[in-house]
């Protein structure tokens, strides 16, 4: 398990057209240290690939109180005083989050003291949020013992998976969605490997006549697909 994060929030902001570029600049250029400082761990954020307005990023805290801590923080500190209008300006909504728990972390998954290094990154980060009709429905155990091995097999195989952490929010300024989901990302080397593992997922005869029907069945609506690109502060790249 990551030495941080027992508590993951995934967060999925739509934001006015032609704005993203002026949040990413805030976002890595003053945000993200004034998190960690008090405690955070910011994975990841990244431009959507299919959604020209939307910004995703992924944040870590050891536990749960932990997070209470820290959002207390940083949300009533400094960093976020100075630099909260710049943000929200971009913002039509930022209340698609969800309360995630590991239920793997591979070694791409980055550590804490992972490099930022500035650059553009060619590199996708890709996955899917699977809709659950509840905690006690074994997809989990479905997704570990029949999904990943063929998303591993063309190609794919899962650096990161969470599970919703059914607990309630500690941060209700922050706006968390009541459902239940399994989410999970794999990294790829740029666009023509996540181009060719869609290929063989889409010949694979286990993958069409087994496991995806099985995913339909077991989910409450159609599966957000995720296709990611890192921005230059991003640690999972």
């Amino acid at each position: 398990m990551n030495e941080c994060c027992a508590v993951v929030d995934l967060r999925q902001y739509t934001l006015h057209p032609g704005k993203r570029d002026d949040l990413i600049d805030v976002f890595d250029t003053h945000l993200v240290d004034g998190q960690e400082r008090t405690g955070m761990h910011i994975v990841g954020q990244f431009r959507d690939l299919d959604d020209p307005d939307r910004f995703v990023w992924i944040r870590g805290f050891r536990d749960l109180p932990a997070r209470a801590d820290a959002l207390n923080a940083f949300y009533f500190g400094p960093d976020w005083r100075a630099h909260a209008a710049a943000a929200n300006v971009t913002m039509i909504d930022s209340d698609n989050a969800l309360l995630l728990r590991p239920v793997r972390l591979g070694a791409g998954y980055p550590a804490l003291d992972a490099p930022r290094t500035g650059e553009a990154a060619g590199s996708v980060i890709a996955g899917a949020v699977y809709h659950r009709a509840g905690e006690d429905d074994e997809f989990v155990e479905f997704f570990t013992d029949h999904v990943a091995p063929v998303l591993t097999a063309t190609g794919a195989e899962p650096v990161a998976v969470f599970e919703s952490l059914v607990a309630e929010n500690n941060f209700p300024q922050l706006p968390l969605r009541d459902e239940v989901v399994l989410a999970w990302f794999a990294r790829f080397a740029d666009d023509t490997a996540y181009d060719e593992h869609r290929r063989q997922l889409a010949a694979s005869p286990v993958w069409q006549r087994q496991v995806q029907p099985e995913l339909v069945c077991r989910s409450a609506k159609p599966a957000q697909e995720l296709r990611l690109r890192p921005t230059a502060g991003s640690q999972f790249r």
